[in-house]
């Protein structure tokens, strides 16, 4: 990955941006502003889009279902207090890490 700033890490930098903004003007606020419950919903909702754009969709619409459920898990980062660098850190310390392995190690 280059230098330059991961479109992620930019997204969630604008997501960040509207908690606490006006709903009437931001969909994410409005996401912010209905609370974590909502947020997990639309989480899953956009999960399942993608898996079933999988099985039944072309690559096209994988790819924009999956682009959904990426925004949408950037704005339940932000409301949980996470951020995207919390995200690469974990993959970075699984990386080369059978994931076999990595699961029991979680299970104990």
């Amino acid at each position: 990955m280059s230098t330059e700033t991961h479109i992620l890490d930019r997204l969630y930098a604008v997501v960040a941006g509207r908690k606490g903004g006006d709903p009437e003007h931001s969909y994410t606020a409005r996401l912010f502003a209905k609370g974590r419950t909502r947020i997990a919903q639309k989480v899953g909702e956009e999960a399942l889009e993608t898996a079933l754009a999988a099985v039944s969709e072309g690559r096209e619409q994988v790819v924009r279902e999956s682009a959904d459920l990426l925004y949408h898990l950037t704005v339940l980062w932000a409301e949980v207090g996470s951020t995207p660098e919390d995200v690469w850190r974990v993959l970075e310390e699984r990386f080369g890490t059978s994931g076999i392995e990595e699961k029991n190690a979680r299970s104990k």
